[in-house]
């Protein structure tokens, strides 16, 4: 009996140390579990306010808003040029002359048929007058039954005859003064004067060459250049997704690859209507539309040249003291669906999904994704108008950290110091 009772009770004694040293097993299990969980290494800063500028950037080149291209009306050989490459010029002033001894010829020519023909025109006066008066005898005489029918009409058909010989004689009197005009227009056209006020940006010719005009297919000969550089513009090439973002009025800020070191000031005055036309389509592939841009300077200095190249960065929207974030804390995720209690069907396909936008708060050292509405988007930051408060903390990066975030993800955050306001 004794030995029984002492058999229960190390057997009960067994029984409490293996519970025990289960318990601690299960304990020390949970604890390394817990201590497995994986955090993300994440920079974190607050939602602060910051001012901001929203701006597009493009490339193009310096022009001339007046540019004026002499090109030759009339085909002839240059015999005389009176200006250089670079002269200043008023308008009125001598340009160029091509040979007209052609051309004056032909006006001397046109002078002497016209003196020729209007003397025609007198006799042929004379003879209407004489057959005329010769006619109306004949009529008295018939009515008086001196002549014969045949004989009034024969003095009838003369007169009638001479009429129109006058008349001819007039249409080409008029045809000839009409040639004289044309022929002193092309005479004119030999003599090149400008029509602006300027400076002669490009002299294509010298003394002794041809000028020809052109045709549909074959364009013509240009002289020579002419620009006011007075007033000069930026034309750069904006990409369709930004264009719709321009107005006129806006300002933009030009730099000049030439004069790094010098910023000029001009507004936005032009907005192309269609997307430039590319000389060559790609019929497989749809490529990107551009858009012409012009943006004129406010005071440009006479340093400047046309077909310099340049850089705009054009303002389109500025606010001060609003919510930004980095625009690199923006996250897009898939909107998650309202769980139906059904089994999960099949994946759908990338079209029928629903993303949000938004970022990743950290609260209680886990991420938790808040999707917000965003306002203008600046160089850094952009733009928050609803979702977030100041003072918040979200997650800022590294994009690589980013890409991993779920809700409740653990942290292991790094406080990145507070960003100034951007600059302008």
């Amino acid at each position: 009996m004794a030995n029984e009772k002492s058999f229960i009770r190390r057997r009960k004694k067994a029984l409490i140390i293996g519970g025990g040293l289960l318990l601690l097993a299960l304990i020390i299990i949970l604890n390394l579990n817990s201590q497995r969980e994986k955090s993300v290494q994440v920079t974190v800063e607050k939602v602060t306010a910051h001012d901001l500028a929203s701006v597009i950037s493009a490339s193009g080149e310096i022009k001339p808003k007046k540019n004026v291209n002499i090109s030759a009306q009339v085909p002839g050989r240059i015999v005389k040029i009176g200006v250089e490459e670079g002269d200043e010029i008023k308008a009125g002033d001598f340009l160029l002359q091509l040979d007209a001894t052609q051309y004056e010829a032909n006006a001397e020519r046109d002078r002497a048929f016209i003196q020729s023909t209007k003397a025609d025109l007198i006799q042929a006066e004379a003879r209407m007058k004489r057959d005329a008066t010769y006619a109306e005898a004949q009529r008295k005489l018939f009515a008086e039954g001196l002549i014969s029918q045949d004989q009034l009409d024969t003095a009838r058909v003369q007169a009638e005859t001479s009429g129109a010989q006058f008349k001819s004689i007039q249409f080409q009197i008029q045809q000839a003064e009409a040639s004289l005009k044309s022929t002193l227009d092309s005479l004119s056209k030999t003599v090149y004067s400008s029509p602006i006020d300027g400076v002669v940006t490009s002299l294509r010719i010298e003394e002794g060459e041809i000028a020809l005009i052109g045709t549909m297919n074959n364009p013509g000969t240009v002289l020579m250049t002419l620009a006011d550089l007075s007033v000069m513009e930026v034309e750069v090439e904006v990409d369709e997704t930004d264009v719709v973002g321009l107005a006129l009025g806006q300002p933009a800020m030009v730099k000049v690859d030439a004069f790094p070191e010098v910023e000029f000031q001009g507004k936005v005055t032009e907005i192309g209507s269609s997307a430039i036309q590319r000389s060559t389509v790609s019929t497989t592939t749809q490529e990107a539309k551009d858009f012409k841009v012009t943006i004129t300077l406010d005071d440009p200095a006479r340093k400047l040249k046309p077909g310099l190249s340049a850089s705009a960065d054009i303002t389109t929207a500025e606010k001060k003291g609003v919510l930004a974030v980095p625009i690199a804390a923006l996250v897009l995720r898939e909107k998650p669906k309202p769980d139906t209690g059904e089994a999960a069907a099949a994946p759908a396909s990338s079209a029928s999904k629903t993303d949000e936008e938004g970022v990743y708060l950290v609260e209680t050292g886990r991420a938790k994704f808040a999707p917000v509405r965003k306002g203008i988007t600046g160089e850094m930051f952009v733009e928050i108008v609803e979702g977030l408060k100041e003072g918040q903390e979200i997650v800022s990066g590294p994009y690589s950290s980013l890409r991993l975030l779920k809700d409740g993800t653990l942290l292991k955050p790094e406080v990145k110091a507070a960003s100034k306001a951007e600059p302008k």
